[in-house]
């Protein structure tokens, strides 16, 4: 109970800062072989230098087959890409795609329906849990209100400079797909039930990377709260 109550004062003591707005979280579901990823690719790349938008580009693995490995795609980014389906009621996955704060999605070439569900949900009403990090191996998630069947909190770690790959094979063969905001790592840290709870953050698994962590609804994927961890200088 002391631990408890001395966690909640220092989330109360927290600089007004670190309890502003959260962003909006757009996450870009793509991949090099996909012939109509690119423009998608650029609009992101527009998004992530807006200011409250955080935007993450998951790199798939399920266009490889056509003859071109994705260099970024990891299975984990397919599969929160697929338990997004049932969450948002579509038949499959697709690329490019655009998730919107876990709540709405758009194909990633409609540029103006992405613009408009990024003003909805930076006008939508916030009552987000408090994330403070305790130096770089700890997460603490304040208190907030239950949710039906809970929340998780995941750890995503992506590269914030632009990357450009050189595609030899497939739909895109002799072309160069440009990224940005590439997420290389994804980590699901546990559940969080309303309650103030400490979560140990992994080792990074590259240089340079910037550290941010999501709390989602588990049932419909919407997100909660969002904590970015300050870049070393």
């Amino acid at each position: 109970m002391r631990k408890a109550a001395l966690f909640s004062l220092i989330l109360l003591a927290l600089p007004v800062a670190a309890q502003a707005r959260p962003p909006v979280v757009v996450e870009l579901y793509t991949a090099q072989g996909c012939a109509s990823c690119g423009q998608a690719n650029a609009q992101v790349a527009k998004l992530a230098d807006r200011k409250g938008v955080l935007a993450l580009t998951f790199s798939v693995d399920y266009w490889d087959y056509l003859g071109w490995p994705d260099t970024f795609a990891k299975p984990e980014f397919s599969e929160r890409q697929k338990a997004y389906v049932g969450k948002l009621g579509l038949r499959e996955p697709y690329t490019p795609q655009v998730i919107v704060d876990g709540r709405e999605q758009a194909a990633g070439l409609q540029s103006d329906k992405v613009e408009k569900l990024v003003r909805a949900a930076a006008r939508a009403p916030r009552d987000p849990p408090d994330i403070a990090f305790i130096g770089p191996r700890r997460v603490d998630v304040g208190s907030g209100s239950a949710i039906r069947g809970g929340g998780e909190v995941w750890l995503v770690r992506f590269d914030p400079r632009e990357q450009e790959v050189a595609v030899r094979s497939g739909d895109n063969r002799g072309q160069t797909v440009v990224h940005r905001n590439v997420v290389r790592q994804l980590v699901r840290l546990g559940g969080w039930r309303g309650r103030p709870t400490a979560y140990k953050l992994p080792p990074s698994s590259e240089e340079k990377l910037q550290t941010v962590v999501l709390v989602q609804a588990v049932q419909d994927g919407r997100v909660l709260a969002v904590g970015q961890l300050p870049a070393a200088p």
